[in-house]
């Protein structure tokens, strides 16, 4: 018996650009509900499509292979998850709003520290649900 963990090959390849799509989107349903009749540029909605890639990339392809596929201590994913997300978001903050980007940039340190103990509880929750779920396919194979 197979313990059933293999993640669906089809999706794993176009995680991405689902995740790329699904946020530039989001993004241009939250800009139309909140930059209201203002005109914007070519090049601004531009900037949406890269918020969309910056997701797609840091959650369809390099949390996959950080959690999935890399063979790092989970210290170090931890800390590298953290810093690319909060690289990431600040990248995706300045595309959106240069104004923005300056009034959250003071906050950064506390950003960081905020995002590396958020993703050490998230891991540690994350770790002891899938011990379980081994334990138990493990214990159903014994029977």
């Amino acid at each position: 018996m197979n313990i059933i963990y293999a993640a669906d090959p089809e999706l794993e390849r176009n995680t991405a650009k689902i995740v790329t799509t699904l946020t530039s989107l989001w993004v241009a349903l939250l800009g139309s509900m909140f930059l209201g009749e203002q005109t914007i540029s070519m090049t601004y909605l531009a900037n949406f499509v890269g918020i969309g890639a910056i997701a797609g990339v840091l959650f369809g392809v390099m949390h996959n292979a950080l959690w999935n596929h890399f063979t790092l201590k989970p210290f170090w994913n931890v800390l590298i998850c953290s810093i690319l997300n909060i690289a990431g978001g600040m990248a995706a903050i300045r595309l959106f709003s240069k104004v923005m980007y300056d009034t959250i940039l003071p906050w950064l340190p506390g950003m960081i520290v905020l995002s590396v103990v958020l993703h050490i509880l998230a891991f540690y929750f994350y770790a002891r649900i899938e011990s379980r779920k081994r334990a138990e396919e493990l214990n159903k194979m014994i029977k």
